[in-house]
């Protein structure tokens, strides 16, 4: 079963509370989706650093229910 980008959404917060967050669906399908995060938490930090703070917000689910999410992040102006 897909997961809802509310679902996501909120993962993502609990992890980065500050985190501005827009799911988008890709394909109408509820398995791919677009995710761009803006928080203070990546300041100072890789790309791939901070696409992995949000892999782990994700608790193991990409690859499982979450079949595709590309990711964009950065910090706030």
């Amino acid at each position: 079963m897909p997961m809802e980008p509310s679902v996501i959404e909120a993962l993502i917060r609990q992890s980065l509370p500050d985190a501005k967050v827009i799911i988008r669906d890709l394909a109408g399908d509820g398995d791919h989706f677009a995710a761009e995060v803006v928080s203070e938490s990546f300041r100072g930090k890789s790309r791939v650093q901070q696409h992995q703070l949000v892999y782990e917000a994700l608790k193991g689910n990409m690859g499982g229910e979450l079949h595709a999410l590309a990711l964009q992040t950065s910090v706030p102006d």
